[in-house]
This record gives structure tokens, sequence and C-alpha cells, in this order.
């Protein structure tokens, strides 16, 4: 079941900048913020990321990190 929020004390300026956006994009006020807040909730948070790292195996490479680095440059013509 849909629940409703409601937020009070936005500033005319945010308001109007969010009413813009709506109506570039062909949507109402509503459903454009709908759209921002299902998008934001949908990212993990910093937490989760930070999570997911940690419990990834270690890569292990078998040469420098500074030597993959300087070939991927020579590749693109950035260093010689």
């Amino acid at each position: 079941m849909s629940k409703m929020i409601q937020v009070r004390n936005v500033s005319n300026r945010t308001h109007s900048e969010l009413k813009r956006r709506a109506k570039a994009r062909g949507q109402t006020l509503t459903a454009y913020i709908q759209e921002i807040l299902e998008r934001e909730v949908a990212r993990p948070t910093k937490k989760e990321v930070f999570a997911q790292i940690r419990n990834r195996p270690p890569i292990i490479l078998d040469i420098p990190v500074a030597e993959i680095i300087r070939e991927s440059r020579r590749e693109a013509g950035l260093e010689d």
C-alpha cells in the first residue's frame, strides 16, 4: 500500500526548480519527486558499498600497479 509523505518548508527556489525540471521532463511535480526518491533508495549506502568491497576476495597482481598504469598510458599515447 502506498504511503503519503509531506515535505514542509521547502524554499521557493527549490520548489520552482523542481517544478521546472518536472515540466521539462513532461512529468507532474509529484511524479518527478517520486522518481527522485525511488532512485535514491535504489542506490546502496556508502556503508553497504564498503561492506561489499570488504567481502570481495583480494586481487593478486603479478606486476606492480605502477607498471599497469604506465602501460595503459603508453597505449593511450599519453606516455613515451
